[in-house]
């Protein structure tokens, strides 16, 4: 099979790319690599089955010719990052918009079967104050801040990609991704876990926004890769929306004690407020663990790393970058530029 997979140079797209290619598929990774990175597919370099092409998903000529080129379509590319999406609103709205429409558009002329990558983010606010845990059919709630842009823009991907089943057939499968974590990922834009260990690994301080009482859950990366390969692959999830994650529910103070203790690390502990991280205005989705029974009742998911090993694994993920190239700087809390 020939595989099209945008956003191949990112964090999940270049673990995508691998296990495609591991399966003995043919990967094509687009990426304009504005946040993805060349490191990242690094080890598949002179790989016969794989072609890197630097480009942009709003370049509608490179994505049709790929597109057409293609089996099936993994659209992973997009603006992420709470830091990014909060300081450069517009380009996150025109990539998350405007480049999956073509994206899409390209899968629907070509009769290519298309996974589309959608968030957590989409279930907005936590109108239920910590009770239960979200489901593909429970209601979205967004709120004012511009924060919310991100999930509004994902949103919209969504229901495009059924709009385009509906109108033209075209053989969508949606998944919202809950947290996905691993080697390779970047704490630059706002992504907790790698800045937790980056910050430790350097002596701290560990910098925790808000209060630190926020509800997450981390999926280990190739969990994720696993689910979306067996989704694309299962005829039952043709137009449907799945929950990609974890059931593992934890505090993102208790989040930075664990790191803390798994990397056998002391170090100060500094609470920086919303405004001073991301800006005036800024909203926290204060709860987000996911009901991922429809997932499990398909594919037979089930998570296969607790959170203490995923940890382990970016702790010593990022001691051999350190051993490799000799450095290594802890993301500190700022507001990105504008523009």
């Amino acid at each position: 099979m020939r595989a099209l997979v945008t956003g191949g140079a990112g964090f999940i797209g270049s673990h995508l790319s691998d296990a495609l290619i591991g399966q003995g598929h043919r990967v094509i990774c687009l990426d304009d690599l504005s946040t993805g990175s060349l490191r990242n597919i690094r080890r598949l370099e002179g790989e016969a089955r794989f072609e890197f092409v630097q480009g942009s998903i709003l370049d509608r000529a490179t994505v049709d010719r790929l597109v057409s080129d293609a089996d099936h379509v993994y659209h992973l590319g997009a603006a992420v990052g709470v830091k990014l999406i909060y300081g450069r609103p517009v380009d996150t709205i025109m990539t998350n918009v405007v480049g999956t429409e073509i994206v899409l558009s390209a899968a629907a002329r070509h009769r290519r079967k298309i996974f589309v990558a959608s968030t957590s983010e989409v279930y907005g606010k936590d109108t239920r104050e910590g009770c239960g845990r979200f489901r593909e059919t429970d209601d979205i709630t967004l709120g004012s801040s511009i924060r919310w842009c991100y999930a509004t823009a994902k949103a919209l991907d969504e229901y495009l990609a059924r709009a385009y089943m509906i109108e033209q057939g075209l053989e969508v499968v949606i998944g919202r991704f809950f947290n996905t974590v691993g080697p390779r990922q970047s704490g630059a834009y706002g992504m907790v876990v790698p800045r937790f260990v980056q910050q430790v690994l350097v002596g701290g301080p560990i910098t925790i926004y808000g209060d630190g009482r926020q509800i997450r859950t981390f999926t280990w990366v190739a969990d994720t890769v696993h689910a979306v390969i067996g989704l694309m692959n299962h005829p039952g999830a043709i137009g449907e929306i799945f929950n990609i994650g974890s059931e593992e529910p934890v505090t993102i103070n208790e989040l930075a004690q664990l790191v803390q203790h798994l990397a056998g690390r002391t170090v100060a502990t500094q609470y920086i407020p919303y405004e001073l991280a991301y800006g005036p205005g800024f909203e926290d989705a204060r709860y987000r663990v996911p009901d991922i029974s429809k997932l499990r009742a398909l594919l037979g998911y089930r998570p296969t790393r607790s959170l203490d090993d995923v940890l382990l694994e970016v702790i010593e993920y990022v001691k051999r970058s350190v051993e490799r190239d000799g450095t290594l700087r802890a993301e500190t809390p700022g507001v990105l530029p504008k523009g």
